[in-house]
Protein backbone atom coordinates (compact mmCIF):
# COMPACT_ATOMS: atom_id res chain seq x y z
CA UNK A 1 0.00 0.00 0.00
CA UNK A 2 1.34 3.69 -1.17
CA UNK A 3 2.42 5.86 1.96
CA UNK A 4 -0.54 8.13 2.53
CA UNK A 5 1.15 11.96 3.55
CA UNK A 6 -0.31 14.94 4.01
CA UNK A 7 1.90 18.33 3.84
CA UNK A 8 1.15 21.07 6.08
CA UNK A 9 2.88 24.66 5.68
CA UNK A 10 2.01 28.42 5.55
CA UNK A 11 4.36 28.88 2.52
CA UNK A 12 2.91 28.08 -0.31
CA UNK A 13 6.39 27.86 -2.30
CA UNK A 14 7.30 25.39 0.27
CA UNK A 15 4.29 23.05 0.20
CA UNK A 16 4.78 22.81 -3.50
CA UNK A 17 8.57 22.02 -3.33
CA UNK A 18 7.93 19.09 -0.86
CA UNK A 19 4.84 17.86 -3.10
CA UNK A 20 7.52 17.94 -6.08
CA UNK A 21 10.34 16.35 -4.25
CA UNK A 22 7.84 13.44 -2.12
CA UNK A 23 6.35 13.11 -6.14
CA UNK A 24 9.93 11.64 -7.16
CA UNK A 25 9.52 8.84 -4.35
CA UNK A 26 7.91 5.62 -5.27
CA UNK A 27 4.60 4.31 -3.40
CA UNK A 28 3.77 7.89 -2.09
CA UNK A 29 0.65 9.44 -2.08
CA UNK A 30 0.09 12.94 -1.12
CA UNK A 31 -3.84 13.27 -0.18
CA UNK A 32 -4.40 16.28 1.10
CA UNK A 33 -2.31 19.83 2.06
CA UNK A 34 -2.97 22.48 4.66
CA UNK A 35 -1.83 26.06 5.23
CA UNK A 36 -1.88 26.10 8.83
CA UNK A 37 -2.57 24.70 11.55
CA UNK A 38 -6.45 24.57 11.84
CA UNK A 39 -6.33 23.00 8.62
CA UNK A 40 -3.66 20.34 10.05
CA UNK A 41 -6.14 19.02 12.81
CA UNK A 42 -8.77 18.68 10.61
CA UNK A 43 -7.19 17.23 7.32
CA UNK A 44 -5.60 14.59 9.66
CA UNK A 45 -9.04 14.27 11.85
CA UNK A 46 -10.87 13.09 8.09
CA UNK A 47 -7.94 11.08 6.35
CA UNK A 48 -5.92 9.51 9.00
CA UNK A 49 -3.00 9.54 7.14
CA UNK A 50 0.70 7.69 7.45
CA UNK A 51 2.74 10.77 7.22
CA UNK A 52 2.57 14.08 8.17
CA UNK A 53 5.48 17.14 7.08
CA UNK A 54 4.14 19.63 9.53
CA UNK A 55 5.91 23.40 9.32
CA UNK A 56 6.85 24.20 12.86
CA UNK A 57 6.29 27.91 12.33
CA UNK A 58 2.86 28.88 11.63
CA UNK A 59 0.86 31.77 13.03
CA UNK A 60 -1.25 31.25 15.39
CA UNK A 61 -2.03 27.41 15.61
CA UNK A 62 1.69 26.38 15.22
CA UNK A 63 3.22 22.61 14.68
CA UNK A 64 3.69 22.19 18.53
CA UNK A 65 -0.21 23.48 19.03
CA UNK A 66 -1.32 21.03 16.31
CA UNK A 67 -0.06 18.43 18.38
CA UNK A 68 -2.01 19.46 21.60
CA UNK A 69 -5.01 19.49 19.62
CA UNK A 70 -4.60 16.21 18.52
CA UNK A 71 -4.11 14.76 21.98
CA UNK A 72 -6.45 16.83 23.08
CA UNK A 73 -8.90 15.61 20.55
CA UNK A 74 -7.70 11.92 21.19
CA UNK A 75 -7.64 11.90 17.71
CA UNK A 76 -5.01 8.87 16.52
CA UNK A 77 -1.32 10.52 16.00
CA UNK A 78 0.17 10.32 12.78
CA UNK A 79 4.02 10.26 11.95
CA UNK A 80 5.30 13.59 12.13
CA UNK A 81 8.07 14.89 10.37
CA UNK A 82 8.61 18.65 11.29
CA UNK A 83 9.71 21.09 9.16
CA UNK A 84 11.62 24.80 9.85
CA UNK A 85 14.23 27.23 8.52
CA UNK A 86 15.23 27.48 12.55
CA UNK A 87 16.87 24.34 13.57
CA UNK A 88 16.66 25.57 17.37
CA UNK A 89 13.34 23.43 17.38
CA UNK A 90 15.11 20.47 17.23
CA UNK A 91 15.08 19.46 20.72
CA UNK A 92 11.68 20.45 21.11
CA UNK A 93 10.53 18.57 17.91
CA UNK A 94 12.01 15.41 19.26
CA UNK A 95 10.70 15.82 22.97
CA UNK A 96 7.16 15.36 21.71
CA UNK A 97 7.53 12.22 20.22
CA UNK A 98 8.28 13.21 16.46
CA UNK A 99 9.85 10.78 13.95
CA UNK A 100 12.54 13.31 12.06
CA UNK A 101 13.06 16.76 11.76
CA UNK A 102 13.94 18.55 8.87
CA UNK A 103 15.76 21.77 7.74
CA UNK A 104 14.75 24.37 4.99
CA UNK A 105 15.80 24.53 2.33
CA UNK A 106 14.46 20.80 1.50
CA UNK A 107 17.26 18.28 0.69
CA UNK A 108 15.83 15.13 -1.10
CA UNK A 109 18.31 12.49 0.71
CA UNK A 110 16.62 13.34 3.96
CA UNK A 111 13.07 13.66 2.60
CA UNK A 112 13.90 9.86 1.39
CA UNK A 113 15.24 8.97 4.59
CA UNK A 114 12.23 10.68 6.66
CA UNK A 115 9.64 8.62 4.32
CA UNK A 116 11.95 4.94 5.00
CA UNK A 117 11.66 6.32 8.58
CA UNK A 118 7.64 5.82 8.38
CA UNK A 119 7.66 2.80 5.94
CA UNK A 120 9.03 1.29 9.68
CA UNK A 121 6.32 -1.17 11.30
CA UNK A 122 4.89 1.04 14.61
CA UNK A 123 4.17 -1.51 17.32
CA UNK A 124 0.73 -0.65 18.81
CA UNK A 125 1.76 0.48 22.03
CA UNK A 126 4.86 2.70 20.44
CA UNK A 127 2.95 5.57 21.91
CA UNK A 128 1.27 4.21 25.28
CA UNK A 129 -1.24 6.11 26.95
CA UNK A 130 0.92 7.53 29.91
CA UNK A 131 3.59 8.75 26.89
CA UNK A 132 0.67 10.08 25.88
CA UNK A 133 -0.43 12.46 29.12
CA UNK A 134 3.06 13.19 29.44
CA UNK A 135 3.68 14.61 25.91
CA UNK A 136 0.66 16.82 26.60
CA UNK A 137 1.37 18.30 29.74
CA UNK A 138 4.69 18.94 28.46
CA UNK A 139 3.36 20.76 25.65
CA UNK A 140 1.05 22.38 28.17
CA UNK A 141 4.02 23.80 30.14
CA UNK A 142 5.93 25.16 27.02
CA UNK A 143 3.49 26.70 25.99
CA UNK A 144 2.65 28.19 29.43
CA UNK A 145 6.33 29.20 29.82
CA UNK A 146 6.13 30.73 26.11
CA UNK A 147 3.03 32.87 27.10
CA UNK A 148 4.82 34.20 30.30
CA UNK A 149 8.17 35.19 28.41
CA UNK A 150 9.54 38.42 29.07
CA UNK A 151 12.75 39.91 27.40
CA UNK A 152 15.71 41.53 28.92
CA UNK A 153 16.64 44.66 27.78
CA UNK A 154 19.27 47.26 28.55
CA UNK A 155 18.06 50.87 28.41
CA UNK A 156 19.58 54.14 30.02
CA UNK A 157 22.25 51.66 31.79
CA UNK A 158 18.99 49.88 33.82
CA UNK A 159 17.90 46.44 32.82
CA UNK A 160 14.05 46.36 31.92
CA UNK A 161 11.92 42.69 31.78
CA UNK A 162 9.53 43.71 28.63
CA UNK A 163 6.81 41.06 28.34
CA UNK A 164 7.62 40.00 24.82
CA UNK A 165 3.28 40.73 23.25
CA UNK A 166 4.16 44.38 23.29
CA UNK A 167 7.47 44.32 21.21
CA UNK A 168 7.01 45.64 17.84
CA UNK A 169 10.20 44.64 16.16
CA UNK A 170 13.54 44.17 16.67
CA UNK A 171 16.25 44.70 14.48
CA UNK A 172 20.10 44.18 13.65
CA UNK A 173 23.12 46.39 13.15
CA UNK A 174 26.77 46.42 13.44
CA UNK A 175 26.09 42.48 15.80
CA UNK A 176 23.97 44.90 18.12
CA UNK A 177 20.16 44.00 18.30
CA UNK A 178 17.86 46.95 19.21
CA UNK A 179 14.14 45.64 20.23
CA UNK A 180 11.46 48.57 20.02
CA UNK A 181 8.28 47.90 22.45
CA UNK A 182 5.23 49.77 22.90
CA UNK A 183 6.85 52.13 25.20
CA UNK A 184 10.34 51.82 25.25
CA UNK A 185 13.55 51.08 23.20
CA UNK A 186 16.37 49.23 24.17
CA UNK A 187 19.10 46.67 23.33
CA UNK A 188 18.86 42.82 23.76
CA UNK A 189 22.16 40.52 25.25
CA UNK A 190 21.02 38.36 22.63
CA UNK A 191 23.64 37.78 19.76
CA UNK A 192 21.78 36.82 16.52
CA UNK A 193 18.32 37.43 15.51
CA UNK A 194 18.36 33.87 15.21
CA UNK A 195 18.96 33.73 19.14
CA UNK A 196 16.37 36.43 19.85
CA UNK A 197 13.58 34.72 18.38
CA UNK A 198 13.93 31.26 19.70
CA UNK A 199 13.14 32.85 23.24
CA UNK A 200 10.36 34.36 21.40
CA UNK A 201 6.79 33.05 20.74
CA UNK A 202 7.12 31.55 16.71
CA UNK A 203 3.57 32.14 16.03
CA UNK A 204 3.67 35.63 16.58
CA UNK A 205 7.26 36.59 15.30
CA UNK A 206 8.63 36.83 11.64
CA UNK A 207 11.91 37.41 10.07
CA UNK A 208 10.33 39.20 7.57
CA UNK A 209 14.11 40.56 6.61
CA UNK A 210 17.45 39.05 6.91
CA UNK A 211 17.82 42.33 9.47
CA UNK A 212 14.62 42.48 11.21
CA UNK A 213 12.48 40.28 13.21
CA UNK A 214 8.82 41.92 13.50
CA UNK A 215 5.44 41.05 15.62
CA UNK A 216 2.96 40.20 13.15
CA UNK A 217 0.32 41.60 15.99
CA UNK A 218 1.68 44.85 15.90
CA UNK A 219 2.18 45.35 11.66
CA UNK A 220 -0.21 48.46 11.41
CA UNK A 221 0.21 48.82 7.50
CA UNK A 222 1.77 47.03 4.30
CA UNK A 223 3.15 49.44 1.83
CA UNK A 224 3.32 48.29 -1.91
CA UNK A 225 7.11 49.39 -3.10
CA UNK A 226 9.40 49.03 -6.08
CA UNK A 227 9.00 46.16 -8.51
CA UNK A 228 6.45 44.09 -6.55
CA UNK A 229 7.98 44.24 -3.59
CA UNK A 230 6.58 45.35 0.24
CA UNK A 231 7.50 47.50 3.26
CA UNK A 232 5.81 46.77 6.31
CA UNK A 233 4.79 49.58 8.75
CA UNK A 234 4.69 49.24 12.33
CA UNK A 235 2.68 50.36 15.29
CA UNK A 236 5.61 51.92 17.08
CA UNK A 237 5.82 55.17 17.96
CA UNK A 238 8.08 56.59 14.68
CA UNK A 239 5.69 54.13 12.66
CA UNK A 240 9.06 52.52 11.56
CA UNK A 241 8.82 51.29 7.74
CA UNK A 242 10.87 47.73 7.45
CA UNK A 243 11.23 46.09 4.04
CA UNK A 244 10.28 42.46 3.33
CA UNK A 245 12.92 40.52 1.60
CA UNK A 246 12.22 38.88 -2.02
CA UNK A 247 12.24 35.45 -0.27
CA UNK A 248 9.43 36.96 2.43
CA UNK A 249 6.99 37.79 -0.32
CA UNK A 250 5.26 35.59 -0.81
CA UNK A 251 4.83 34.93 3.26
CA UNK A 252 3.66 38.23 3.42
CA UNK A 253 1.14 37.71 0.66
CA UNK A 254 -0.13 34.66 2.78
CA UNK A 255 -0.51 36.10 6.01
CA UNK A 256 -2.36 38.67 4.75
CA UNK A 257 -4.26 37.77 1.65
CA UNK A 258 -2.60 39.85 -0.42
Amino acid sequence: MPLSVIIVDDEQLARDELSYLLGGIEDVEIIGQGKNGVEAVNLIKETAPDLVFLDVQMPGLDGFGVIKKLLEKKIPLPSIVFSTAFDQYAVKAFEVNALDYLLKPFDRKRIEQAVEKARKPRTADAVPSERLDAMLKLLEQQQQKTQTTKVLLKANNRLFLVDQKEICFASIEDGVITVVAQNMEGQSNCRTLEELLASLDASLFWRAHRSYLVNINRIKEVVPWFKSSYQIRMDDRKQTEIPVSRAQTRRLRELFGL
